[in-house]
């Protein structure tokens, strides 16, 4: 398996919940000289980095510790007073438990860091980019149990650290992951599948550390997930009724699936939970309307589907709202009004093209190409901005309409004099005077998006 992470730039600015301005972080290879001379630029740019971010972690821990009046209290006891906090430790992995303390509770010379114990270390090793993680599985056995064992993204997860990464299949280029802070392509590694799943349409949905890819095989559907634990793929459990063309979108370690239509081409009104943790599916509790070709997205802690079609020629306007608390779907009349344009070929429409930046919903209208947000509160659209690229030439297929953080992207293709790229167009709402950004060009991957997903974690 071969990714390719070349680590030009050394630091990274993470911003997580609850901070001042951005923390610049990195990774320290302790152990550099064990290493192949290929990986020694690599890890000399990580051991700076992990130094900084090392000495940055002494700095809050001496401050929170003046500042609680806690000076003379052990780390562990100050930090069981937290309930979070108890069950991650209860989730480390056993090959560091008991390891990088002495009795005295003084780091150790088998810490993960030297000089820090290991509590310190995670913190410091949480806020590093998890771009460097695959190198440091393999410094030695004990950091390649940390990584594999996934403590460190449930740590990112309770500090608030957050990185968004673009996954991203196009007609021409397998599956890629793009890291917008530090500009940098990783290639996947192949998906094992069939030529049949290869060649036919996909759905594919990121939750958790997980990237799932629904389609069909010869046997029938099929879903492949890609998992930043293992850093390879594996076949994932069947929804209970297995489905394509539904309505999606995940919080946190949990997605939901909704509508869509069955191996028989019946337009179904159930829904399922898929739990990245478990890897289980579960079967709630039906909508009102059966729909297929809709879109899904959370806001406000709620699940939402909307748009779609009810037939092979019925379009639905409404939405519907799924309370995860009380379990019950609530009906939203007109949410997304299609113009007469729109509807004159309705099943060759592609689904709603929908993301959610803090909690406000926003729109790319596939027949006018213009950027629409929506009012919560009179449940109407108001156009905003225009798209950078056209979506009305094919539909809206093709086009990639996300939410990345506290941006909008839209990725789509182009053709020009040197060949069909796929360009990443980025946009802040709050910036509302500001142009459309040009994130990156990738080359050679022809001009049609088939799949993209973004992961936070």
């Amino acid at each position: 398996m071969v990714f390719r992470y070349s680590l030009e730039d050394s630091t990274t600015k993470v911003q997580g919940a609850g901070c001042e301005p951005p923390v610049t972080v990195g990774v320290q290879g302790c152990v550099k000289s064990q290493l192949p001379k290929s990986h020694d630029q690599d890890f000399g740019l990580l051991q700076q980095n992990l130094h900084l971010s090392a000495d940055s972690q002494v700095a809050r821990n001496n401050n929170s510790k003046a500042n609680d009046g806690l000076k003379c209290l052990p780390d562990k006891e100050r930090h069981d007073s937290n309930l979070d906090h108890i069950v991650l430790k209860k989730k480390k992995p056993m090959v560091i438990a008991g390891s990088g303390e002495n009795h005295e509770g003084q780091a150790s010379d088998d810490s993960f860091l030297p000089g820090l114990t290991d509590d310190a270390s995670l913190d410091v090793l949480a806020w590093s980019s998890r771009s460097g993680y695959p190198n440091l599985s393999s410094l030695n056995k004990k950091f390649k149990s940390l990584i594999d064992s996934g403590y460190l993204y449930n740590l990112r997860q309770r500090l608030g650290v957050i990185e968004h990464w673009i996954y991203l299949a196009c007609i021409l280029m397998p599956w890629e992951a793009f890291d917008p802070v530090k500009q940098r392509w990783m290639r996947l590694p192949r998906m094992p599948c069939d030529d049949c799943f290869t060649y036919a349409d996909k759905e594919s949905l990121a939750v958790g550390t997980k990237l799932l890819v629904f389609g069909r095989e010869l046997s029938g559907f099929a879903i492949w997930m890609y998992s930043l634990l293992s850093r390879d793929w594996s076949r994932c459990p069947l929804m209970d009724l297995p489905r394509c063309l539904f309505g999606s979108s995940s919080l946190g370690e949990v997605a939901i699936v909704a509508g869509g239509s069955d191996k028989y081409g019946n337009v179904l009104k159930s829904a399922e939970l898929f739990n990245s943790e478990l890897g289980t599916w579960k079967t709630l509790t039906d909508m009102g309307k059966p729909r297929k070709l809709c879109s899904g997205f959370f806001m406000d802690g709620k699940f939402y589907v909307i748009g779609g079609m009810s037939s092979h020629t019925d379009r639905l306007t409404c939405g519907e709202e799924y309370n995860m608390e009380t379990g019950t779907w609530r009906r939203i009349e007109n949410m997304y009004p299609v113009s007469d344009a729109a509807c004159r070929e309705p099943a060759m429409c592609s689904p709603p093209l929908v993301a959610v930046v803090n909690n406000q919903l926003y729109s790319a209208d596939q027949s006018t190409n213009e950027v629409k947000k929506y009012n919560k509160v009179n449940n109407s659209w108001t156009v905003v901005k225009r798209l950078p690229v056209r979506a009305d030439s094919s539909n809206g297929w093709g086009l990639a309409f996300k939410a990345c953080g506290n941006s909008l992207l839209v990725i789509g293709g182009h053709r020009g004099p040197d060949g069909e790229v796929i360009v990443l167009h980025s946009w802040e709402p709050k910036e509302v005077n500001q142009d459309w950004h040009v994130l990156s060009v990738r080359e050679r991957a022809g001009a049609f998006v088939y799949n993209c997903a973004v992961m936070g974690c």
